[in-house]
């Protein structure tokens, strides 16, 4: 059996971003961009994160005749954003800043198709609970950290360290997927099919 044509391109490298669209059954191109992703001057972390999530979708839409989807995540504490460690030092000093705080994943998302993108901004508080220096380190030394905004992953062993979300878990790990199916759907693109649960 052959497998169904895609419905539309992700533009995004993120295994996450993949993953959750599988999820909800829907066949799909992966094509990365490549955007410049360095903040502009006073921009703040809610903007950056719709900016960028509109620029891949445009990139992607250049050589493509499906609608393509961008998504970027953004992890701020108050007005500054957190983005993934450079190394060991800055992922522990992240660690050690949220350790006990709240603060705000900014998700947006991008629609691109027929000439017109259309776009979607989700923010999820997020609250962490105390992490001790060692802690810390051992989270490090797992690898998982390392390319993560904010040096946590949510759906990983990070989510020790989250006493409580206020909002939307698929947003933290990269693409709301109730947002997302809104865009989808008044794309043309249904996610529940008729009959479709029945294949």
């Amino acid at each position: 059996m052959s497998a169904p044509a895609p419905q539309l391109i992700l533009a995004s490298a993120s295994p996450r971003r993949a993953e959750l669209l599988r999820q909800i059954g829907l066949p799909f191109e992966r094509r990365p961009v490549d955007v410049d992703e360095a903040p502009l001057p006073d921009e703040s972390p809610a903007a950056l994160a719709q900016r960028l999530a509109v620029a891949k979708a445009r990139a992607g839409v250049a050589d493509a005749a499906l609608p393509v989807l961008g998504s970027d995540t953004v992890v701020a504490l108050g007005d500054e954003a957190l983005g993934k460690p450079a190394d060991r030092a800055e992922a522990l000093a992240m660690l050690a800043r949220l350790s006990g705080r709240t603060h705000e994943v900014h998700t947006g998302v991008a629609l691109a198709h027929a000439g017109d993108t259309e776009t979607v901004l989700v923010t999820t508080r997020v609250t962490m609970r105390d992490i001790a220096p060692g802690e810390a380190e051992a989270y490090w030394a797992t690898g998982e950290c390392d390319d993560k905004a904010g040096a946590y992953g949510i759906q990983g062993l990070g989510a020790v360290f989250v006493r409580r979300i206020e909002g939307s878990y698929s947003a933290v790990m990269g693409l709301p997927l109730f947002e997302t199916a809104g865009l989808l759907e008044r794309a043309g693109i249904r996610v529940l099919a008729p009959g479709g649960c029945d294949d």
